[in-house]
């Protein structure tokens, strides 16, 4: 399977998107930017606006800054020429990571297929495109399918559309399709019902502010983080404001990497560094006062102590009534070589 490649858990995106505003030159330097804040992809996006919008989509609510007069004429400004991602592709490859580029037509995805991109990654707003699913399927390549604005129902009909075609290895990610997405919009707990209800790796495409809604969504399991990245978060353009720029991304990727070791194998076992703490901490049977040979060891004499060289407490009752055949002091731990037969004791 595709992700059974990837050593690292999660496999971290940055998502360039348009964030180079329509500039090849950016967008070499976001590739740059996202190797060295430890990204393991890029994704762009690839796209002609005549594939995408008419001219009479509005443009969304966190687009309008970019004053422009519908969505058209927003796309337009922000295409990448089609001949420059085999470069884009070239570069990113020889900084050691995956290039991966959403497709919006049967265009641009005909490109990237030219390209041999390892995935195709569809956008949120593919998720009820069934023809263009049916497309995707038949390229027979692995699938990343996003799903803001869906329902659970709407997931369903797009994976048995892929399903349908040749698409096998399928992951899903989870997704709030706003930019910022407020907190209260997040929704993370669909990151372990999407696995649950389709059987298949889910991820979190993070459109949050700062990294804490990463941080979770690899605490509930999500195998992917894609994540807005722009070289600074004040230029002109729509997705900017809601991206990290390459320090604050470079503080997620190693927060994401944190989380996922912390999480651990899920075996309940003593950790390395408990093994060593055991012997001072837990507790054992100890003599609560100086005990002579020959003594007879009494509920009294013994205390239950740190450390836990003696005998352990669940054995209290079989050590107890015992004669003392080694003489202790107080509060030394007692040890089976320290006790001989057991006594009859008069009620």
């Amino acid at each position: 399977m595709f992700l059974d490649k990837f050593t690292k858990k999660p496999l971290i995106i940055a998502e360039a998107g348009v964030n180079h505003n329509g500039s090849p030159e950016l967008a070499h330097l976001l590739i740059e930017a996202a190797a060295a804040a430890g990204a393991d992809a890029i994704k762009f996006q690839t796209f002609k606006a005549e594939e995408c919008a008419g001219r009479f989509a509005e443009t969304a609510e966190y687009q309008k800054s970019c004053a422009v007069a519908d969505q058209f004429m927003l796309l337009k400004g922000l295409e990448l020429p089609f001949s420059e991602f085999a470069e884009l592709k070239r570069h990113a490859e020889k900084l050691g990571m995956l290039f991966l580029s959403t497709p919006d037509g049967t265009v641009s995805l005909d490109l990237l297929c030219r390209l041999d991109v390892a995935v195709i990654k569809t956008g949120s707003g593919e998720v009820t495109n069934l023809p263009f699913l049916r497309e995707i399927a038949k390229r027979q390549r692995p699938v990343i399918l996003s799903t803001g604005m869906s329902s659970l129902g709407e997931v369903q009909k797009a994976l048995a559309e892929l399903c349908k075609g040749s698409a096998s290895d399928i992951m899903l990610l989870h997704c709030t399709s706003e930019y910022p997405a407020p907190p209260a919009d997040c929704n993370l707990n669909c990151i372990p019902l999407l696995k649950q209800a389709f059987s298949l790796p889910v991820g979190f495409s993070d459109h949050t502010e700062g990294h804490e809604a990463a941080i979770a969504a690899t605490a509930l399991g999500a195998l992917i983080i894609e994540k807005h990245l722009t070289l600074d978060r004040n230029m002109a353009g729509p997705d900017h404001s809601a991206s990290l720029d390459p320090q604050q991304f470079a503080e997620m990727v190693a927060a994401v990497r944190k989380t996922s070791v912390m999480l651990g194998n899920g075996h309940k076992e003593a950790a390395p560094g408990e093994k060593a703490n055991r012997q001072l901490v837990r507790r054992s049977l100890v003599a609560a006062v100086d005990l002579e040979a020959g003594e007879i060891l009494t509920g009294e004499k013994a205390l239950i102590k740190r450390p836990a060289g003696g005998i352990a407490p669940e054995m209290l009752q079989h050590a107890v009534n015992r004669r003392v055949c080694k003489s202790l002091r107080a509060d030394e731990p007692i040890t089976w070589q320290h006790l001989g037969e057991v006594v009859k004791v008069e009620p």
